[in-house]
């Protein structure tokens, strides 16, 4: 086993560990360790919401979750010689949940899925799907399987949904000016265009003082990728990844958190993977000079990890630019047609005895593919949704005979 260079008891909040992480982006909060380009070495994290969300039947929790807490992120890591301009390598050699343990923390044997109210950040269906709910999954080696979504069973692509490197204070201030500006097109607006900087529970790993108080004010929030990577969501950012991050300031000040034990593309329902807290076994390596030389200015780029399920049969579901409810069309809006495709799938698995929001769920959760498969053919965008077939353990497919409707239990609901 690498050597452990950020170290998490699972049974304290972050701001108890012995060295705690951080929540904010900002060039200011210090290394909590350092490693030489060729090393390898453990992260340990907690779950993104350091632990607000519990192993029950009720979405009461999700419902109430404060969001001025997240993400939880171990680090930063400093990489020496690292220099601004240069391009940190970053490979993904193992990760998974808490190794041999299993208590009351997501990540120790089980995760969960959760739908975001409206008024607590929303989902990619937040006007269909307004109110909270939420599934617990449980972890059978590579696969799970959840009491509130029966009937399926899928091997996760297991990935950090965050990971990267710390902004200058220049880079800082253009993601706050620009962030306030959209705010301010629709500064009441539910859920809100972006968040800015939060005092609120702030953590800078040992800061204190007035040096915290810098960090809660200009600080930025973690739930957008931006430029130094962040959070990207992107689950095939797995085994075997490597990632290249523009570095922004000395040490490049690698971080990471937000475990997943399996996704669909899009993370649809917000809080839409499987989250857990666990480990990350990673390698690290420089570019001098990178940026310029590759011109890697403003976002990373990554190879795909080589370890994931070999799902070959899909149903696939399209969606186009047009709200149908409504018989209007939007130009080439490649968002809408997503959600139209997802929408057309909860439709259909609807119909086999699950509720929409369990479907919903699954669709966060499950390793469902989705496409851009059209952009340029006016005025209709086009998307699809791959939907493995062999994750039910009944036939999804249309036939003469109908859909096997059945009676499933419930998820977890808000009271």
């Amino acid at each position: 086993m690498p050597e452990i260079a950020f170290s998490v008891d699972q049974s304290r909040s972050m701001a108890d560990q012995n060295v705690p992480g951080h929540n904010r982006w900002h060039p200011d909060i210090p290394a909590a360790a350092s490693v030489r380009p060729g090393a390898e070495f453990r992260m340990e994290c907690r779950e993104w919401t350091d632990g607000q969300i519990g192993n029950n039947d009720s979405a009461n929790d999700v419902r109430d979750v404060d969001l001025t807490k997240a993400h939880m992120l171990s680090g930063p890591i400093a990489i020496e010689g690292a220099e601004p301009g240069d391009l940190l390598v970053v490979d993904i050699l193992d990760l998974g949940p808490v190794p041999q343990e299993s208590g009351v923390a997501p990540g120790q044997g089980w995760g969960y899925t959760g739908i975001f109210a409206r008024e607590n950040g929303g989902g990619f269906l937040v006007e269909q799907f307004p109110d909270a709910y939420k599934a617990i999954w449980d972890f059978h080696g590579q696969q799970a399987t959840s009491r509130h979504i029966p009937g399926v069973r899928f091997t996760g692509i297991t990935h950090p949904g965050l990971m990267g490197t710390a902004p200058s204070a220049e880079l800082l201030a253009k993601w706050n000016a620009r962030e306030r500006a959209l705010i301010a097109k629709d500064p009441q607006r539910i859920p809100p265009l972006a968040l800015p900087p939060e005092p609120s529970n702030v953590l800078a790993g040992t800061l204190s003082g007035s040096a915290l108080a810098a960090v809660a004010a200009e600080g930025a929030r973690t739930v957008p990728a931006r430029e130094n990577g962040g959070n990207h969501d992107i689950k095939n950012l797995t085994r075997g990844s490597r990632i290249y991050y523009p570095v922004h300031v000395a040490g490049a000040l690698l971080s990471g958190g937000d475990l997943h034990f399996s996704q669909g593309d899009g993370e649809i329902t917000f809080c839409g993977a499987i989250e857990m807290g666990g480990f990350m076994d990673l390698g690290v390596d420089l570019i001098k000079g990178g940026m310029e030389t590759y011109g890697v200015t403003t976002n990373p780029i990554f190879e795909p990890g080589n370890v994931e399920p070999r799902y070959s049969e899909f149903l696939t579901f399209v969606g186009i630019s047009v709200d149908h409810e409504n018989n209007s069309n939007a130009y080439l809006d490649a968002t809408l047609a997503y959600q139209r495709a997802c929408l057309n799938a909860i439709a259909y698995l609807s119909k086999f005895g699950y509720s929409p929001e369990q479907v919903y769920l699954l669709l966060g959760a499950a390793p469902v593919e989705g496409r851009i498969s059209g952009v340029v053919d006016i005025p209709n965008a086009c998307c699809s949704l791959y939907i493995p077939t062999a994750i039910f353990d009944f036939d999804i497919r249309p036939s003469q005979s109908g859909p096997a409707v059945k009676e499933y239990a419930s998820c977890a609901r808000t009271s």
